[in-house]
């Protein structure tokens, strides 16, 4: 007699389910980026664009996180300075600067960043909460830490970014 097929694993073919596929490959990719010789990752999901040197309008009256806009095929989309978010020193020279779009609640949003790197695939099981000691800004917006050979990638939760508190 045959033994009991495993309907959470194969179908009836001998396939891999769904199921199984998602559970076996708990990856999750990320777009690297650096801000102040730290190393961020956001959801590739997360993002639209990857930007080079833009010219930035300055917006009166807005949040200091709030560099100003730009302009990105005809849809004005508003700079976060991920700096200033992070409570990290400014930098001297913007013009180097890259930027990430991201979408929030149907808005377009640009992230002010040093530069940025590869995307990365980290496995599920291997992203750590982030550390109790982690302070200020950085708590609010980290979702969790993966440890690479000689630093550490910390994962940002998009939606906690944007929250901008004016």
């Amino acid at each position: 007699m045959n033994a009991p097929s495993q309907l959470s694993e194969v179908d009836s073919k001998g396939n891999p389910t769904l199921d199984y596929i998602a559970s076996d490959s708990e990856n999750h990719m990320y777009v690297t980026m650096r801000i102040d010789q730290q190393l961020f990752g956001i959801p590739v999901k997360n993002v639209r664009d990857v930007l080079r040197q833009q010219h930035i309008t300055f917006i009166p009256l807005s949040s200091s996180e709030v560099s100003g806009s730009l302009n990105l095929r005809g849809r004005i989309v508003t700079v976060i300075n991920l700096r200033r978010r992070l409570r990290l020193e400014e930098k001297a020279n913007d013009e180097k600067s890259m930027f990430v779009v991201v979408e929030h609640k149907g808005e377009l949003f640009s992230l002010m960043v040093d530069s940025v790197g590869e995307v990365m695939t980290v496995p599920s099981h291997a992203v750590e909460k982030a550390p109790a000691n982690l302070g200020g800004a950085w708590k609010e917006v980290t979702t969790g830490i993966y440890k690479l050979s000689g630093e550490l990638l910390v994962i940002i939760d998009v939606q906690s970014m944007l929250n901008i508190q004016k």
